[in-house]
């Protein structure tokens, strides 16, 4: 052996040089790229799956823990209510009507067979889903170019009505397929059918079987003939199109094809599908409005006062039918020109017996009574000397009637005129401006505003000087409540739109009630005094009636509102005047229109209602009334102060010249 050799080789080769057996492997060599893309696509799929399935058994465990197998055949939740007069006299019809439920077993079964024809006809066949169908309806719409037919089951319906919302997503689809799956391993079929029946909207604001039945052709479900079962088969696809109550030529077409559909399948001859006369809705009688000024403000409160149910629910009210139409007609003959009113009469104890929010429901569902806050003018001036009166001061007291500045504000007087030293009640007859501020602060604006506050006025009221001229907004309902609180000598009265029970009028409620009642001595004597001065010889004497009539009427700056809010016999009433724009109304005040409009409806109401109001304080004089002060004739014959009675006069005498009568 050589020098340089070595003992330790192997294979011909150095031990240094071959491999440590203990170490690591070498690099093999690179293979090929896209081998590596069907492992990352392999693992997708498997991760998508157990998304997909994990998602499956989460919806399951909740629609098996949380969602009510029955909801289908539970009523609305905000069920139909037909809104009741005093007297009973249906006024207004609201909300969707949802009667009890059917079972399939009790109807004619070609009833069900027409549903199943025309919207599933393998609903017996398949677990929910119906592939065919979905594929069916691919392959229509894609000829068609836009969606013309659905894929979805019976079962899926029920679930998308009775558990999902509307929305168009995909994942409501899917959500709404599990739930199908979930309600077949649940439901037979007859049950899930029931279910869907019970619960499918029919137009008109209908939902179910028996509701249809009952709305469209006056009878059960049981009774339908094979005409009248098509033409409700046919209705689902579209109710709000294909109601025979809206178009009746439309409904009748789809009814043929609901009645060929149910030929195909054997469930009828052709021979009598063609034979069978076409249904006719019956004639809907004395249809009830939806949607009145009253009826608007009253429905929040009947819907909580009332719980669910089945059919229609019939909610009194205290709404008295003859006041209504009485007030409905003053107002529309009201001489205002294109100006709005609002008119508000209710009892002294708060139940509103008459509203208008404006001159038609129709063009506007504006409630100006309820909704709109404007400045009440001088009718705010009723809780100025509330307050006086429980500060100490007497009708009989003075005041002085001369220009005041408060913080760089002066008030002026509408007719421009300062008497001087004056009597709070002649101050409050005139009503004048300088010396209502005057009295306020005086009595301290705090007082002023609390006594709005006893009274029921809720709307926000400014700490400023000209908040004692009525600056502030407020509802014509609230502010009539608060005139209701004089007429009945308590506060607060809360105007209210449905009769109290037994227990609300004479039981603990009426007890434990906030509030208070007027001192009689101290103040409800001396308002009732300066009510009647302002009615009957001041401001508001256009309103003056036959009996004692109480009042204060109310003007804003420009004349933008005017307002009369009295009281005579067993009736409050607020009468507002003015534009939407909030624009001038001329010359008006609350002592020409609204004053004649309020008096036009209490001479009208007291006729019906009577006269007998609530008792007034023991110890409270009466005043007679006084003598009516003539006005001013014009020389002019009355008819030409009406242009449009002129005209008509002159086209009645040329047409009877023309026909020689």
């Amino acid at each position: 052996m050589s020098e340089g050799e070595t003992i330790w080789r192997r294979d011909g080769r150095n031990v240094e040089e071959l491999p440590d057996p203990l170490g690591s492997r070498p690099p093999e060599a690179p293979t090929d790229a896209p081998e590596a893309q069907p492992s990352r696509r392999r693992r997708f799929w498997k991760y998508g799956l157990y998304g997909f399935a994990t998602f499956f058994l989460v919806t399951l465990i909740w629609l098996i823990l949380t969602a009510p197998l029955s909801r289908a055949l539970e009523p609305l939740d905000d069920p139909a209510m037909l809104l009741l007069s005093a007297e009973g006299q249906p006024i207004a019809r609201r909300g969707a009507i949802k009667d009890r439920p059917v079972t399939v077993a009790e109807l004619d079964p070609l009833t069900p067979a027409a549903f199943i024809a025309i919207e599933d006809r393998r609903f017996r066949r398949h677990w929910g889903i119906d592939p065919r169908a979905i594929g069916r309806a691919m392959v229509a719409n894609f000829q068609a170019g836009g969606v013309r037919q659905g894929g979805s089951t019976i079962t899926q319906q029920l679930a998308k009505t009775s558990f999902l919302s509307s929305d168009r997503s995909l994942k409501r689809k899917a959500q709404e397929v599990i739930i199908a799956f979930w309600l077949e391993g649940w439901l037979t079929k007859d049950e899930i059918l029931s279910r869907y029946l019970s619960s499918v909207y029919f137009g008109d604001g209908v939902y179910g079987l028996r509701a249809a039945s009952r709305h469209y052709f006056g009878r059960a479900p049981q009774d339908l003939n094979l005409g009248q079962s098509a033409m409700l088969a046919g209705m689902v696809q579209a109710p709000s199109r294909l109601a025979p109550t809206r178009n009746l030529a439309l409904a009748q077409k789809r009814s043929k094809l609901v009645l060929r559909a149910m030929a195909e399948t054997g469930v009828i001859t052709s021979t009598r599908a063609g034979a069978v006369k076409m249904a006719r809705p019956v004639a809907q009688s004395g249809k009830v409005p939806t949607g009145t000024y009253f009826a608007d403000w009253v429905a929040p409160a009947a819907s909580q006062a009332f719980e669910a149910d089945f059919g229609e629910v019939r909610v009194p009210t205290t709404l008295d039918a003859d006041l209504q139409r009485i007030a409905v007609r003053a107002v529309a003959n009201a001489p205002i020109g294109d100006a709005q009113a609002a008119l508000v009469a209710m009892r002294p104890d708060g139940r509103v017996v008459a509203m208008v929010g404006g001159r038609s429901y129709k063009k506007s569902p504006f409630n100006r009574a309820t909704q709109a806050r404007r400045q009440p003018g001088s009718a705010f001036k009723l809780f100025v000397y509330l307050a006086a009166l429980r500060a100490g001061y007497r009708p009989g007291d003075l005041i002085e009637d001369s220009p005041i500045t408060i913080g760089g504000w002066s008030p002026v007087n509408s007719d421009g005129v300062y008497r001087g030293q004056i009597t709070l009640r002649e101050a409050f007859l005139r009503s004048s401006n300088a010396a209502a501020v005057r009295l306020s602060e005086r009595v301290g604006r705090q007082n002023v505003l609390r006594a709005a506050r006893e009274l029921g006025i809720s709307s926000p009221l400014p700490d400023s000087p000209s908040v004692a001229l009525g600056t502030a907004g407020v509802s014509l309902l609230e502010l009539t409540g608060a005139y209701a609180a004089i007429a009945s000598g308590r506060y607060p009265i809360e105007p209210r739109g449905l009769p109290l029970d037994d227990r609300d009028q004479d039981g603990f409620s009426y007890f434990f009630q906030r509030g208070g009642s007027l001192d009689r001595t101290r103040d409800w004597g001396p308002m009732l005094d300066l009510l009647w001065a302002s009615a009957n010889e001041g401001t508001g004497r256009r309103a003056a009636l036959g009996i004692p009539t109480f009042g204060k009427t109310g003007t804003t700056q420009n004349n933008r509102d005017a307002l009369f809010v009295g009281f005579a016999g067993n009736l409050v009433v607020g009468v507002w005047i003015g534009r939407d724009d909030d624009k001038s109304l001329g010359k008006m005040t609350g002592g020409t229109a609204p004053a004649r409009l309020w008096r036009n409806f209490m001479a009208s109401a007291l006729a019906v209602d009577g006269r007998a109001g609530p008792p007034l304080p023991r110890d409270y004089r009466r005043r007679s009334l006084p003598k009516p002060r003539p006005e001013k004739q014009s020389p002019l014959p009355e008819e030409w102060s009406d242009p449009e009675k002129a005209i008509r006069a002159i086209a009645e005498r040329l047409d009877e010249l023309i026909n020689g009568r």
